[in-house]
Order: structure tokens, then sequence, then C-alpha cells
């Protein structure tokens, strides 16, 4: 089985984007975490004063730096309504978004990871529709190592788990919970809390199911890719079957 990486490139109405637009030499990167955008903003090129300001007015300001380097800002703000946006078209085509969004010279450059190519045709359709596109590249994957662009995303891996749920993780963790053999116990791992037993598991089970069903999609892009079935599933079905 076969995983198709395309990547390409869209004009539409998007700030970051005209702000690329009218500073050529600049590099914007964009990440989406669960209630916020993170924007990186680099530059070999002095940035000008009127440049400076834009980056201010794009949200709160967690780094700028200028030197003999160029220029080097990270902006936070408030994550910008997605309804219809282009990140929900990719999920309506089973494509894995692969971050970040990267701005240059006017355009957005998307990769995306998808099962079937007949489906970034598709996608590839529906985009032309509405605004600009250029396919820049179309690659089939079928080695058995994933590239680095398939690093899952942090906030899509832990999404939907509350604090308590991810404290709960975190102090099993370190506890030596999931180590063979286990360090410490469900109650041992309770008594370090102020929460009962019961309560504890709640949280710790919670966030285990959480977890690897965000990491499920994945998981089935590393198995894709993977010719060897270490487990011997399929010949025990197989098998079965055939007793059947």
């Amino acid at each position: 089985m076969s995983l198709y990486e395309a990547s390409f490139r869209v004009k539409h109405e998007c700030p970051y984007r005209e702000i690329s637009e009218r500073h050529p030499d600049l590099t914007i990167r964009e990440w989406y975490l669960s209630d916020c955008q993170v924007i990186e903003i680099t530059s070999s090129e002095s940035p000008t004063e009127e440049l400076l300001d834009e980056i201010e007015q794009l949200g709160t300001v967690l780094h700028k730096s200028v030197d003999e380097t160029g220029l080097h800002a990270v902006t936070q703000s408030c994550l910008c309504s997605l309804e219809d946006s282009i990140i929900e078209r990719f999920e309506e085509y089973n494509a894995l978004y692969q971050p970040p969004t990267v701005h240059r010279h006017g355009w957005e450059h998307y990769t995306v990871i998808a099962f079937d190519e007949d489906d970034i045709q598709a996608l590839h359709e529906d985009l032309e529709a509405d605004r600009d596109v250029e396919v820049l590249s179309k690659t089939a994957i079928s080695k058995q190592t994933i590239p680095h662009s398939m690093l899952a995303p942090v906030d899509q891996l832990f999404d939907d788990l509350t604090d308590r749920q991810l404290a709960a993780l975190d102090l099993a963790l370190e506890s030596g919970y999931y180590e063979q053999p286990r360090r410490i116990s469900i109650r041992g791992l309770a008594d370090r809390t102020d929460v009962a037993r019961s309560t504890y598991e709640e949280h710790l089970r919670k966030a285990e199911n959480k977890l690897l069903t965000n990491a499920r999609q994945f998981l089935r892009l590393v198995t894709a890719t993977s010719s060897t079935d270490a487990l011997g599933v399929e010949r025990t079905r197989q098998a079965e079957q055939a007793a059947d």
C-alpha cells in the first residue's frame, strides 16, 4: 500500500499571505494549536518600521530580534475561525495536513499526506473552484520508513485531554508506572495526589484512551508503509478462515 505526499501553493484572502506579498524577503510559518495560532517570521534583510508595526498587530509578540542576521519574530494570536477553511477541506478528502503552513511571495504553501491518489486529485479540483492553486509535487511513499514530515503535531496528539488527565498521565510516566516491571501501582500513584484511587484511575484511563485514539491516524500511516506483519495478524486470520 502506498501513501501520497502532495505539496501545493494557493492564493486567497489571508493577512499573512498579504504581508508576504508586500515583503518578498519574508518567510512566515504558521502553526495551529488547540486554541491559538503561532506565527514565526524570518528574514535575512533588516525590517522596515512598517513591517515591525505590522508584526505588532498580528497578536502577542513572544519574541523579536533584529541583528546582523536579519529578523526573527514569533507571535501568538487567538485562533481564527476555521469554518470552511482549507484545513477542513483537507479532512473532507482524507488528507492529513502537515504543518506548518509557509507563506512566501504572496503564496501559501501546504503539504498533505493521503492514502489514495484520487483523494489528492479531488482535493485539487475542489480548491481550484474558488482560488488559485498550483501543485508543486506529488510523490508516492512506499518505503519502510516515514519521512520527517510525518512527525505528529503535539497539539493533535493531546487534543481533548483535560488538565487533570494530562497531570495523571505525567505523574504515571515520571513515577515509572509504564516501565517493565512497574515501579509503582495505581494506588501508589493516587496516594501522591489529593484525589481518591478510583478518581485518579479514571483520569489516567481516559488520558490513555484519548491519546491512543488521537495517535491512531499516525499509527495507520506507519503500518501502511510497512510490508512486515510483526505479530502475524494476517497469517492468523487466514489460518482461522481456512479452518472454517
